[in-house]
């Protein structure tokens, strides 16, 4: 089994992957042209990448190819399209590191409010200002929305409430029983739910109907002054109705993520967010703490070990959720060698494309029953045909509700 790291791990993944087998190229570096060239020179069967793009190009560089890993939640920066229609897998590591983006999330609400970043310029620049710096309203008794009810929108909310903070929340998949057991309220909408928070947290997937979803109608809800913070992806927020609203409602925005921001380590930036005076960026580093990076790189192993195994990948986000099947066939059967394979052979003269299959052995290993999900009902004489096999006990056919 080869694997191919192309971004920084914690230091045990790439010994650990060894110990399964594996044999591992650790290139930190690669990305773009770079990445294609070595996945055509070595052709992994398994990518592991953190915030390098698999493109594309990169998924039909390589012949064996078969598991890309993401060492991290979101799956934006994947070609998915193109796994899914290579039969490739793409997997992720959601919630590992759920603890360490709402730190970061908490470290903005305070800063927002201390105005900290303020306070250690002005002494750098050698000012002392304790008459501007001294006003604060504290976070204490405050109301606190969250967008988004995700791993990492949960922990906020448990460190939220530690603060003494009061929580209101808006989510697509929340229900009732969520709220109570998290001891929040729920809001309809994000405007109705921003509209009475004196702090605004944001923690929401990219998808098509989040993009810029977080845009006027949620700012212009919003109170003057209030606080707004984003760690999920800078792509779910619309820049330039955050920019009038710190212009205009003198909204603080505390960003770690950008809708354009550089991919490499170290770059220069521009736009009118970087250097707005209300906004206090810290670059995309949520994630990036040694608890984080330790619980990704286990997560990472425990995905590999499975494909190793031929188990189901854990985490997998493309694969189909509901097949196109019409009908499952239950074949039971002698464990025999080829009986699965006359009966496949049947079906296939049939025209019905096989979705799904199941094969379970009983104790003893004399006997198993297949479920065989496919496209189209068989007629009686294709029932007729595999059941005939002197290595089949029976054959049923019925629709999938």
């Amino acid at each position: 089994m080869r694997v191919l790291i192309a971004d920084k791990l914690a230091p045990f993944v790439a010994g650990r992957l060894q110990d399964l087998g594996a044999r591992v190229d650790l290139d930190p570096k690669l990305e773009g042209d770079s990445l294609a060239a070595r996945i055509r020179e070595t052709d992994p069967e398994v990518l592991v990448v953190r915030s390098t793009k698999v493109q594309k190009a990169h998924l039909e560089a390589g012949k064996a190819l078969s598991l890309v890993i993401r060492a991290g939640a979101g799956v934006n920066t994947i070609d998915l399209a193109t796994a899914s229609a290579r039969g490739v897998y793409v997997a992720n590591c959601p919630g590992k590191n759920a603890a360490a983006v709402a730190e970061l999330t908490i470290g903005h609400l305070v800063n927002l409010d201390r105005r900290i970043a303020d306070n250690v310029a002005a002494l750098r620049a050698q000012r002392w200002d304790k008459k501007t710096y001294g006003e604060a309203r504290g976070l204490r008794g405050r109301t606190l929305a969250v967008l988004g009810l995700g791993q990492i929108g949960r922990e906020v909310i448990v460190r939220a409430k530690a603060l003494g903070m009061r929580v209101v929340a808006w989510s697509r998949s929340a229900r009732p029983e969520d709220a109570e057991a998290l001891g929040i309220e729920l809001a309809p909408t994000p405007e109705a739910a921003v509209q009475n928070a004196d702090a605004v947290s944001v923690h929401l997937a990219l998808a098509p109907e989040t993009d810029k979803r977080i845009g006027a109608s949620v700012f212009h809800a919003m109170k003057p002054g209030a606080y707004f913070v984003n760690t999920s992806r800078g792509e779910v927020v619309d820049e330039d109705a955050l920019l009038e609203a710190c212009t205009n409602k003198k909204i603080r925005a505390g960003l770690d993520v950008f809708a354009k921001e550089p991919s490499a380590g170290q770059a220069e930036v521009t736009g009118a967010v970087f250097a707005h005076p209300n906004v206090y960026g810290t670059h995309h580093i949520g994630a990036s703490t040694d608890e984080a990076e330790e619980a990704v790189g286990e997560e990472t192993v425990r995905i590999v070990r499975a494909y190793r195994a031929g188990q189901p990948i854990p985490n997998c986000v493309n694969l189909a959720k509901k097949s196109a099947a019409t009908h499952v066939v239950v074949v039971r059967h002698v464990d025999r060698v080829g009986v699965l394979a006359h009966v496949l052979h049947i079906l296939s003269e049939a025209k019905h494309n096989v979705e799904d299959m199941q094969n379970i052995v009983f104790s003893g290993n004399a006997a198993a029953c297949a479920r065989i999900e496919l496209m189209g009902e068989p007629t009686t004489e294709v029932l007729a045909r595999i059941a005939a096999s002197p290595d089949v006990f029976a054959a049923t056919v019925a629709p999938i509700a």
